[in-house]
């Protein structure tokens, strides 16, 4: 896990990634990479910020972030005014519980703190509220529940 990196989705890894999923009881708290991409795509030829990346150790794909900046919808919570969203988070069944995920999401955190399209003050996400594996990792980096729900999900937040 030392190679553990960050690549932007492109021709040359679009297809490894599109075949990662989650595990059968984490399937509905997530959408598939294939339908983050096609949100991505659709959201940058709208004019918005999408951020999609695969997670990489070495060569081998191991999971997927995407991230916004600004609002990206009209529910968004108000925090996402100027802000980042940490808007996909997964990692492939095959390397749960191996250190992937913390590592991975320090290493985003890391990129977002570079402000790559712009400043800001923090960095939401929101999760399924039975979601408690999701929980317990945002919790560990930082994230605290704001009170707000988006959709039917909680919202928490890091400051940058």
């Amino acid at each position: 896990m030392s190679g553990l990196e960050l690549r932007a989705v492109d021709r040359t890894n679009i297809w490894k990634l599109v075949k990662l999923s989650v595990s059968d009881e984490q399937r509905d708290f997530i959408a598939t990479n294939t339908e983050s991409i096609l949100e991505a795509y659709t959201t940058i030829t709208s004019g918005g910020v999408a951020l999609p990346f695969g997670i990489f150790d070495g060569e081998q794909p191991v999971g997927f972030v995407m991230l916004g900046y600004g609002r990206l919808d009209d529910d968004d919570p108000s925090v996402a005014d100027g802000n980042y969203c940490l808007w996909r988070f997964m990692i492939d069944k095959s390397f749960q519980r191996r250190g992937y995920g913390k590592k991975a999401l320090q290493l985003t955190l890391d990129y977002i703190r570079t402000f790559p399209r712009g400043p800001a003050e923090w960095c939401w996400l929101s999760y399924e509220p039975e979601n408690e594996a999701a929980k317990a990792l945002y919790h560990a980096a930082g994230f605290r529940e704001t009170g707000e729900i988006c959709g039917d999900e909680v919202v928490a937040v890091l400051h940058l």
